[in-house]
């Protein structure tokens, strides 16, 4: 019997049992903080199984896709181990127990229209004191008792080992049922749990009758199909097998299922198949929780082909055979063949980059656990390779073992903690969370949501709490608080929207809404008491802030309209990865490989506003899933839907599943603007934008500021962006002048582009951008920097105005202008802003054409800067005269110090003021020596 066949068998007989049958939840569930990833059927039914839901249905059965990493480092060792994998469950919500449960077990496997198992493979387990359960498999069912063991608590009772060691709560004895093959030890295909107990202190006496007993069953898909289609490992069933043989193909090898290698490519199988769950379901490889579990399965994956001999990226070749493998229950897997691809080649590259760059340092803490005569690899050592390299424990662990070394998880897990690292591990929760709010759920179920009609409303005040505990009344005293009540018009954040804000008033009593939270169906209002006291059973009036309701619909109806003109521009692909929207300001991720052009950008910015200004209704309505589907609704991937569901339709152009809510007319977005697009991760994009009167303040502001760099320029606004770009090459060319000494050549003109008459603001705003990124500083920026420039330019040109003046100057000139002191021409003058290269040119020149002679000269090269030189002719030397002495006499004056050669020496100062003085007492010196 093939698995497929087995999924759908299972849910009809369960369906003609009278139970409801549901779809499976999504891997990673976003409503319960207790898990990573979805770890069991029974989890999207915790608050089915504690009361805190309203039921509408009292049976369910579902084959549930589940991931777990707790014997990740069993899985392709033993027949039995995976990482994700299929549930299927049947449930009972106090409802139906034991004897049913037991009596359509032993139906579904043994009937000829079921499983058509042999009865005499089957035995069964029960717990050590579940006489209950023990008479039915024997006395109803008809097993001889020498196929019923009866095991302890931490066998068979859920959680295990609860009477004893906990944890508090519900639980149960379970049964489990086991096959027996013809070779090979027997197999566990079932697991009944019967929920009876509350378990609260320590033993003995402390497990209490539940008024409501459930039921929670757990059937392994593929154990099962190992199971009937009489294969020794679930690796080589029909839903498998495929996979394992594409990853030898692709690996170079033949499959041999007991070698390394054949353990390899079942590792190989499990993790891919894991991965391309996950990816689908945009968790993508990252560095916290979840995304790090892709990551960690993914690196494992590789590492198995890099011990084969593989060195270049691979696994992304499996994942159509993953896909082809669960195309009849997860069709939808199809529609995401290429990002997902992309994903786990992008962190395939990441991970052989850096094994080739950290490798030696693995080799080497082996080679140092091996002469020391080790059993195992250093835990710490290993914790700190990871943190300080990146080197992710898989790969120690693995390289560990081809060397027959050991690795100790906990010891490393233990060391990550020391360090208050994070270990990447997956922790299973228990049901129930603490604090009032567990409470609320139980005893008042649900709260009525009337925010998609109305922003205001009365209703009554059923719970109060703070964060330990409920309350009958609270005031301003009691600080942050919840309050439940009996229906609400708050949207409490959801989907990527943001909560509501508001109040809660009656007759002196005001309590502030500063936040929302939904869990389960219940509406949680955080807030404080403003004024008067709070107590349950208070009538209330509810007001929602409507200025912000409005300002969060505008945001939240630009996001599918920006949805749909990036499909548009960009492709199919371009799915939303997730989105944020607040008040007139939006923050939309989607699947992309690569920056948006600055051109397509314009142009998805352009059909938004298009799309806007048509001015097209905004309708949704509740419909059943399969018609949504029918109609052509944008479903994420990742999300769980209810059935029937809200489909929220804007025009023709944009069908969304969506519990938001919205505008009644594109129009009243009123403004559209982007202000960022950027990367996010490894092939998701993000845009931000701003809508309303946020859009439209920031408008203004764009305005006004091309306009004063306009001015600022001499420009059109439609030329800001081509002026500052000439602004910024002119400076950049007369600095390197100024450096040069030169001045021989002038900066290159900027041609600007004609004046666009037509010119809207997209294209002003374009250009305003262009500069602010030419620049690199916000558009408030610009014109502060665009004015900093114009001075620095001006400044320039007059230090290379003055460099030209300089460079006139000649050797004749100068002699012609000096003073003749007895026998020795004297030749002391300041130089503005002369480079040191052209005054000590132009002394060697002087000394040339004449002499006894001696020169001095002193120049500003720059603000609080002096450059003193000073130079002889050979035969003053000769007397005795040092040019040294001369700057050290001189060099005071100015505020510096210097010396150098007997024949040319120079000084620094930062005192230009004090130039003339230094000339004159230049001249003084050189006046006492000659």
């Amino acid at each position: 019997m093939k698995t497929d066949e087995i999924r759908q068998r299972y849910l009809d007989f369960f369906k003609s049992k009278g139970h409801t049958v549901c779809t499976s939840d999504v891997l990673v569930p976003k409503w319960d903080p207790t898990v990573l990833f979805t770890p069991a059927g029974m989890n999207p039914f915790k608050d089915h199984f504690l009361g805190n839901v309203e039921l509408e249905f009292t049976r369910a059965t579902s084959s549930q896709k589940c991931l777990r990493t707790g014997d990740i480092e069993n899985v392709g060792r033993t027949a039995y181990h995976h990482t994700f994998f299929e549930m299927l469950g049947n449930f009972s919500f106090g409802d139906y127990f034991k004897k049913d449960a037991i009596h359509w077990a032993w139906e579904f496997l043994v009937d000829k229209q079921w499983m058509g198992i042999d009865p005499e493979r089957l035995t069964v387990t029960v717990y050590l004191d579940d006489d209950e359960a023990s008479d039915i498999w024997h006395k109803e069912v008809g097993l001889p008792l020498d196929r019923i063991e009866r095991l302890g608590e931490h066998d068979n009772f859920w959680p295990a080992g609860a009477p004893t060691d906990g944890p508090d709560g519900v639980c149960g004895p379970c049964s489990e049922i086991f096959f027996h093959p013809d070779d090979g030890p027997e197999c566990e295909i079932w697991n009944l749990v019967f929920t009876q107990f509350n378990r609260s202190g320590d033993p003995p006496n402390n497990l209490s009758p539940l008024p409501s007993k459930n039921i929670d069953t757990g059937m392994g898909l593929e154990r099962m199909a190992a199971t009937l289609q009489g294969v020794e490992t679930n690796f080589h069933i029909d839903s498998l097998l495929p996979i394992v043989h594409a990853a030898a193909e692709v690996c170079g090898i033949k499959y041999e299922a007991n070698t390394d290698n054949g353990r390899r490519m079942r590792r190989i199988t499990d993790h891919v198949r894991a991965c391309t769950m996950a990816i689908h379901e945009n968790v993508l490889p990252g560095k916290e929780k979840e995304n790090y579990t892709v990551r960690r399965l993914l690196r494992r994956a590789v590492l198995q082909g890099y011990q084969i001999g593989l060195r270049d990226p691979f696994l992304a070749q499996l994942v159509p055979a993953v896909v082809d493998s669960l195309k009849v229950p997860y069709p939808e897997l199809a529609q995401t063949v290429d990002s997902v691809q992309k994903a786990i080649t992008n962190e395939e590259n990441d991970f052989y980059h850096l094994i080739e760059n950290n490798l030696r340092f693995v080799e080497q803490m082996i080679e140092d656990a091996k002469q020391s005569k080790a059993t195992e690899i250093d835990a710490a050592e290993a914790a700190r390779l990871f943190q300080t390299r990146g080197v992710p424990p898989e790969l120690t662990s693995e390289l560990a073992a081809e060397a027959e070394l050991g690795f100790n998880w906990d010891n490393y897990q233990a060391e990550m903690a020391r360090h208050g690292a994070a270990s990447g591990t997956l922790v299973d929760g228990v049901m129930g969370n603490s604090g009032p709010i567990d409470e609320f759920k139980n005893k008042l179920k649900k709260t009525t949501f009337t925010g998609y009609d109305c922003t205001s409303g009365t209703a009554t005040v059923l719970g109060i709490g703070d964060v330990e505990t409920s309350l009958e009344e609270i005031d301003a005293s009691n600080g942050q608080c919840v309050v439940v009540l009996s229906e609400t018009p708050f949207y409490a954040r959801s989907g990527g929207q943001e909560s509501d804000f508001g109040t809660l008033t009656n007759d002196g009593v005001e309590f502030e809404v500063i936040d929302m939270e939904k869990t389960g169906d219940l509406f949680i209002h955080v807030g404080v008491v403003k004024s008067g006291k709070l107590k349950v059973g208070d009538e209330v009036t509810a007001t929602v802030d409507p200025e912000r309701r409005a300002a969060v619909c505008r945001a939240h109806s630009a996001t599918h309209i920006l949805h749909y003109a990036l499909q548009q521009n960009l492709g199919e692909h371009a799915t939303q990865r997730g989105s944020r929207v607040d008040d007139d300001k939006l923050r939309f991720d989607f699947a992309n490989q690569g920056a948006i052009p600055s051109e397509t950008l314009s142009a998805i910015e352009t059909m938004t506003l298009e799309k806007i200004s048509e001015g097209v209704d905004v309708k949704w309505e509740t419909v059943s899933l399969d018609d949504a589907k029918k109609a052509g609704a944008m479903m994420l991937f990742g999300e769980k839907y209810p059935d029937p569901v809200r489909m929220v339709s804007i025009g023709g152009f944009s069908k969304e599943l969506c519990g938001g809510t919205h505008l009644n007319n594109s129009s009243d977005v009123m403004a559209f603007e982007i202000v960022s697009e950027s990367g996010t991760a490894a092939g998701t994009r993000r845009i931000e934008a701003l809508t309303g009167k946020r859009a439209i303040e920031n408008q203004q502001e764009v305005k006004a500021a091309s306009q004063e760099v306009a001015k600022l320029l001499g420009v059109d606004a439609s030329q800001v962006g081509s002026a500052v770009k000439g602004l910024f090459g002119e400076v950049r060319d007369l600095k390197k002048q100024a450096a040069s000494g030169k001045a021989n050549s002038k900066p290159n003109d900027t041609k600007l582009p004609a004046v666009n008459a037509k010119a809207g603001y997209l294209e002003i705003r374009n250009e305003l951008f262009s500069a602010a990124s030419l620049l690199n500083v916000p558009t408030s920026e610009i014109s502060a920097r665009v004015q900093s420039l114009l001075s620095e330019k001006q400044s320039l040109l007059e230090q290379i105005e003055k460099l030209a003046v300089a460079a006139e100057l000649s050797a004749d000139d100068l002699i012609a202008e000096g003073v003749q002191k007895g026998e020795v021409l004297v030749i002391s003058k300041s130089l503005p802003l002369a480079t040191p290269d052209l005054m000590r040119q132009l002394i060697d020149q002087i000394r040339k054409k004449t002499n006894p002679v001696a020169v001095f000269f002193a120049t500003s090269p720059g603000p609080g800067k002096v450059m003193l030189i000073a130079g002889l002719s050979r035969d003053l030397v000769e007397r005795g005269i040092k040019a040294g002495d001369w700057v050290k006499t001189v060099a005071p004056v100015v505020g510096g110090n210097g010396g150098g050669k007997p024949d040319l020496a120079q000084a620094g100062g930062k005192n230009p003021e004090n130039i003339e003085q230094a000339i004159q007492e230049a001249v003084s010196f050189i006046e006492s020596k000659i």
